[in-house]
């Protein structure tokens, strides 16, 4: 009280009132004043705390949506298998689940809003190291048919009569690129991604659990509420960048070359690179006000004079809070095994696991190519297929959880209610999905591969049907993939096998004349031309998509409108001790099996659909520049479908389960209860 006296008597010989009712009167105004002060500053906190927490939590949402929309331009720029994607995709959740159980063990006892701020900054570094191959890979080059350095064709993609002089060049250059290591540039995008999946394990849980500790009962799902309008808003923000930088070529502001390719060409490479940037830094800003932030705030409404001014009882405070945390952590260890016991012979709670396992699945499969789905199917660039994906998907399953949400407080649903509630909404949605085999498109035809060099439709996987007669003598490459468009109508892989033996024009403007394989179609006998890149697709492309457009978002609507009376039940199957816990095995169980090897399987399953491979710089097979869309098609909406028709069979037993333990309490409350006849008669 010393200093608090000297601070006293300097005010009141400042006012010059020295008599003992000044004394008084100023010594309950300055402890007014300080706890007024103190308030403030705790109010203040608390609301930026809500704040940084929002912020964090879009950041983290926003570059994991980037990461999935920018998946096709990674395959391309490393020129990797769809397989190999998908392994890339799932390094994420690995990432988390190599320090979730650090994290829930130690993350109470330690500084929570420090953890964050250093979770924040692992994210960031995960994302530099992420878009570092980018500055250590030389400049992007695509096959083409034109010359780097003039502007007249290339004479190595064209029909060189009775010449070996393309042979002869392929010939050297493999022998050059033996001298070379192959690219493992893509590494650091796994290794990157894997470490974004650590540093984003410790956001959500710890902010969930320190949010809960300094707020009201009431204010609890308010401020959550809030937390969960910034992961709605993050992925959006996240889809609309992918979509921007996805029109940006690869090497913005390093390139001195015409780009002779468009969007839409399995070619091109957007500035992938740009927007991992901006998303590390979004999440290295998203951690710096979490430094500056206490270790905990006291609960609202709960500050009183002694905690404010005596930092000695503040520490008895987190001392015994400290000693409670260890005292509970020591019954949790010793409760673990009869709680995973208890778990495992919980049959709702396991059939749910089987359920979600298989649901997720599906929908991590599907969602992880659904931009690449959409390009292949559809004939879209990559830029439009995110930004379609973003406006028509995003907002319709933030209002179908909302809605869902909002029907289960207002009706005061029971479990068994929810239960049916989830299974039929579910199953609806599930035969309306069906439709999506309706609304597509038919393979482009490419001379060679989906049809003959005569125009017959035929598909094939195999390059040799990429010579005919009408290219035989001009000693092709059946490696390169430089599509040309002949006055047919048809494709032609390059203007070698398209048998062009001229040119005109300059760049992107370049027309390949006299191309015998244009003529051999029956097109015509005279001078035909060839122009650069695929034909376009059939004209009633636009409209099969707006109709798949239009049933994504009926799909979509009624399948969130499930979600959260699903999640009551398994919720509403625990035990209230046995809840964290629960969850926990529950969050584990999808990142293991479904998380992690769907993209995997998806991946795997997608290239073999692939009709013509790109050429690594020294050989072998790299990202696949054309699929089989019809095979595609089916295996994309087929596997799904297996998934979530399987998973019917689980939720038809909990079903059944729940009547029967409906039916046991009824019994056991008439047995315990009188009747009502009896009731009356009494």
């Amino acid at each position: 009280m010393g200093k608090f006296s000297k601070l006293q008597d300097y005010v009141l010989a400042f006012t010059g009132n020295t008599t003992l009712l000044g004394k008084v009167a100023m010594k309950y105004a300055l402890i007014a004043i300080l706890l007024l002060i103190c308030a403030c500053i705790l109010l203040f906190l608390s609301q930026v705390f809500l704040l940084a927490s929002s912020f964090a939590y879009l950041a983290k949402t926003m570059s994991g949506a980037y990461m999935n929309s920018m998946l096709t331009q990674i395959e391309r720029r490393f020129n990797i298998p769809a397989s190999l994607v998908g392994i890339i995709n799932g390094s994420f959740e690995i990432g988390n689940l190599l320090v979730i159980a650090f994290v829930s063990y130690f993350g109470a006892k330690l500084h929570r809003p420090r953890i964050i701020a250093l979770g924040c900054t692992v994210m960031s570094f995960g994302c530099l190291l992420i878009s570092l191959p980018h500055f250590l890979m030389e400049r992007y080059q695509y096959e083409t048919a034109l010359s780097p350095l003039e502007n007249s064709s290339s004479s190595m993609s064209m029909c060189l009569i009775n010449q070996s002089q393309s042979s002869t060049h392929m010939e050297k250059q493999s022998a050059e690129c033996e001298q070379k290591f192959g690219s493992l540039m893509w590494v650091f995008v796994l290794v990157g991604n894997i470490i974004r999946g650590i540093g984003e394990t410790p956001i959500m849980p710890l902010v969930i659990s320190y949010v809960e500790d300094f707020s009201k009962a009431e204010n609890s799902p308010f401020y959550i509420g809030c937390l969960q309008i910034a992961t709605v808003i993050g992925p959006f923000l996240g889809f609309m960048l992918g979509s921007y930088c996805a029109q940006l070529y690869v090497d913005l502001g390093f390139t001195d070359i015409e780009v002779t390719i468009t969007l839409t060409d399995a070619r091109w490479v957007g500035a992938w690179w740009l927007g991992v940037l901006i998303c590390g830094s979004v999440n290295l800003l998203a951690g710096i006000p979490f430094c500056f932030l206490p270790k905990s705030l006291p609960k609202e409404g709960q500050a009183s004079e002694t905690e404010l001014l005596s930092m000695r009882n503040v520490s008895l405070l987190q001392e015994r809070s400290e000693t409670q945390a260890k005292r509970k952590m020591r019954e949790i260890t010793k409760d673990f095994i009869p709680f995973l016991r208890s778990l495992f012979h919980n049959p709702v709670y396991m059939l749910f696991i089987c359920i979600t396992v298989m649901q997720f699945s599906a929908y991590i499969g599907m969602i992880t190519f659904m931009p690449k789905y959409l390009e292949q199917q559809y004939g879209k660039s990559a830029s439009e297929a995110i930004f379609l994906i973003a406006v028509y998907n995003l907002p319709i399953i933030c209002i179908g959880y909302f809605l869902g949400g909002f029907l289960m407080k207002k009706f005061n649903i029971s479990t068994i209610q929810a239960a049916n509630i989830a299974f039929w909404i579910s199953l609806i949605e599930y035969l309306i999905y069906f439709a999506a085999y309706f609304t597509v498109c038919e393979n482009s035809p490419v001379a060679g591969l989906t049809v003959s060099y005569e125009g017959i439709e035929q598909v094939s996987y195999m390059e040799t049907t990429l010579l005919a007669d009408c290219n035989s003598d001009c000693d092709c490459s059946v490696k390169v993939w430089d599509p040309v468009c002949g006055e047919n109508g048809i494709t032609y892989v390059s203007p070698c096998l398209a048998g062009c033996t001229a040119s005109d024009g300059t760049r992107k403007y370049t027309v390949f004349e006299n191309c015998t394989c244009v003529a051999a179609s029956g097109f015509s006998s005279g001078n035909v031309s060839a122009v650069l890149g695929q034909c376009d697709k059939e004209a009633n492309c636009d409209m099969m998509l707006q109709y798949y457009l239009i049933l994504s978002i009926v799909c979509s609507l009624i399948y969130s409108l499930g979600a959260m009376p699903g999640y009551m039940v398994l919720i509403r199957s625990l035990k209230p001790e046995e809840k964290s816990f629960g969850v926990g095995i529950h969050t584990l169980a999808s990142r293991v099996f479904a998380g992690i090897p769907s993209p995997i399987y998806f991946g795997a399953l997608i290239d073999s659909t692939c009709l013509k491979w790109g050429t690594l710089s020294c050989g072998g097979e790299g990202a696949c520049r054309m699929y089989d869309i019809v095979t595609y098609r089916w295996f994309y909406l087929g596997l799904p479908a297996i998934l979530r028709g399987v998973s019917y069979i689980p939720c038809v037993l909990i079903l059944l389960i729940l009547k029967k333990q409906l039916k046991s309490s009824d019994g056991k409350t008439l047995k315990r209860s009188p009747t009502a006849m009896e009731a009356r008669e009494e």
